[in-house]
């Protein structure tokens, strides 16, 4: 009989590949290595050398990984949902920047985009020499993306004209590109906008006590000038962008695993080192209730997260599946990220441990790419075949 691995205690590891466990392998090493000796000064002062870290991604294949051609690694969802599970197990802000890179921007053109724009900037975002952003959200507009204000018109010579505001846009005030969609005559379009375009700006925003180590723009658009062919040709309506945050979902349902297991072997270790009344707290029976309800929402999350994956490699997964794993695993790592905090005590809330600064970067984890409400009325209209919306 196996040993019983506290760190795998269903045997999960068993259903991954050897390709699988490299590419996991590789991303935990760079994620330990360059990431974490780093992470709580970034996440204090509220900076983080994205350019840097965006070309290092790129150099392992991190970016986009999921997509084929143009630079992109071609790998599997799988593959690609572990590498969110690692990055975002050194932190929530980081795996931010992957997901947006790759599964907002970079999906958006691959899918959606013309050959010219899928060659003019795949490679250099895959190998992260050119950061991406993805604007949806507006002030106003966060759930509810059909009441976006942004417009873009064409002139008398055929371009287009784009005016408006985008908020809550990561990588934007860092970024070379930025997917923005906008109304138009025609319905909900998308458009491929050089950051460089006069009348774009993104000033960062400040004043954050979430996802710190990760950076978050406004983009404002000032009657911004561009070509023709700008836009994204396959892409009409809603089902663009709401087709991109499907994808990046994918990769949260792993990612909040990741955060979670920080913070569940974090109290296990500590569980184990922390004396009161003379021994271990991990042998009182409070602690051992708290540390296996922990384990087993980590490790059913993590088993969400891969049926989700070969679904996906398959063909067959369905937004509403996105749904179910992003409402479960989000709310669950907060929950053990808090569970995690109380065994710390004290120690939960300072930054020498990865308790807190994980359980506060989830609260906007929880947030975007659909709140709690917004995915318990996706699941409950696909249960009751009633839309209860509106």
């Amino acid at each position: 009989m196996t040993v019983f691995d506290p760190h795998d205690p269903l045997g999960i590891d068993d259903l991954l590949t050897d390709e699988d466990r490299a590419i996991r392998d590789s991303v935990r090493s760079w994620a330990r290595d360059r990431v974490l000796p780093h992470i709580a000064e970034w996440y204090e002062s509220g900076e983080v050398p994205v350019r840097e870290l965006a070309r290092e991604l790129g150099a392992m294949g991190a970016l986009g990984m999921q997509l084929t051609g143009y630079g992109c690694a071609g790998a599997s969802a799988v593959q690609y949902g572990l590498a969110c599970l690692e990055v975002e197990a050194a932190d929530s802000g980081i795996r931010s920047l992957v997901s947006v890179q790759g599964s907002l921007a970079m999906y958006a053109i691959h899918r959606f985009g013309s050959e010219e724009q899928k060659r003019r900037w795949l490679p250099g975002m895959a190998a992260g020499e050119i950061i991406g952003c993805f604007g949806l959200t507006e002030p106003d507009h966060g759930s509810d993306p059909g009441g976006m204000r942004t417009y873009a018109k064409r002139d008398a010579g055929g371009d287009w004209l784009l005016t408006g505001r985008k908020m809550w846009i990561t990588n934007g005030s860092v970024a070379g590109v930025a997917v923005v969609w906008a109304r138009t005559d025609e319905g909900i379009r998308g458009f491929v906008v050089p950051t460089d375009s006069p009348g774009f700006s993104a000033p960062e925003i400040k004043h954050k006590w979430s996802l710190r180590a990760s950076v978050t723009s406004e983009l404002v658009l000032d009657e911004v000038r561009l070509p023709a062919d700008a836009v994204l040709p396959e892409a009409k309506g809603l089902g663009g962008p709401l087709g991109c945050l499907n994808h990046a979902r994918y990769g949260i349902v792993w990612g909040a695993m990741g955060a979670a297991r920080t913070c569940f072997e974090t109290a296990l270790d500590y569980a184990r080192t922390r004396e009161q009344f003379g021994r271990p707290i991990g042998g009182f029976q409070l602690t051992q209730a708290k540390l296996a309800d922990m384990a087993l929402e980590l490790h059913k999350g993590v088993l969400l997260a891969h049926h989700l994956g070969q679904r996906m490699d398959a063909g067959r997964l369905r937004p509403e599946q996105v749904s179910f794993g992003k409402l479960n695993n989000v709310r669950e790592a907060i929950e053990i990220c808090r569970t995690a905090r109380t065994v710390l005590g004290a120690n939960g809330i300072s930054l020498e441990y990865p308790v807190m600064r994980h359980a506060t970067n989830l609260e906007s984890v929880l947030t975007y790419e659909g709140t709690v409400e917004m995915h318990q009325l996706v699941l409950g209209k696909a249960l009751t075949g009633l839309d209860a919306f509106r």
